[in-house]
């Protein structure tokens, strides 16, 4: 899935990415930046 990273700023293919449900009961997809590491998160999907 692709987000954008806020460090490279732009978007990146996130890599080891999983789908988590946040508080509200909505969906989201969390994983890391393939180019410098930093956590990337994607509500919806």
């Amino acid at each position: 899935m692709e987000a954008y990273c806020v460090k490279c700023k732009k978007k990146q293919e996130m890599k080891d990415s999983k789908q988590v449900t946040m508080k509200n009961g909505r969906k989201a997809t969390t994983g890391s930046c393939p180019a410098c590491g930093t956590k990337m998160f994607k509500i919806g999907g």
